[in-house]
């Protein structure tokens, strides 16, 4: 457990990009800048189980 990189797409630019997941918490939601366009994006993730896995759902902060 620790910190793992995803890659996911952003909700407003469209550009590919990568963030680190602390896959210590099971469950949590977020909010963080895109690192392309700045604008702001809410990341919920959630661990699979056994929790090898982390499951990225992300959308604009303001949809």
């Amino acid at each position: 457990m620790g910190l793992e990189p995803v890659a996911i797409q952003c909700p407003c630019c469209w550009e590919q990009i990568e963030i680190l997941v602390d896959t210590s918490v099971p469950e949590q939601e977020y909010v963080e800048d895109c690192q392309v366009c700045c604008r702001p994006m809410v990341l919920t993730v959630t661990l699979s189980e056994g929790g090898e896995r982390p499951d990225v759902c992300v959308r604009p902060e303001n949809d």
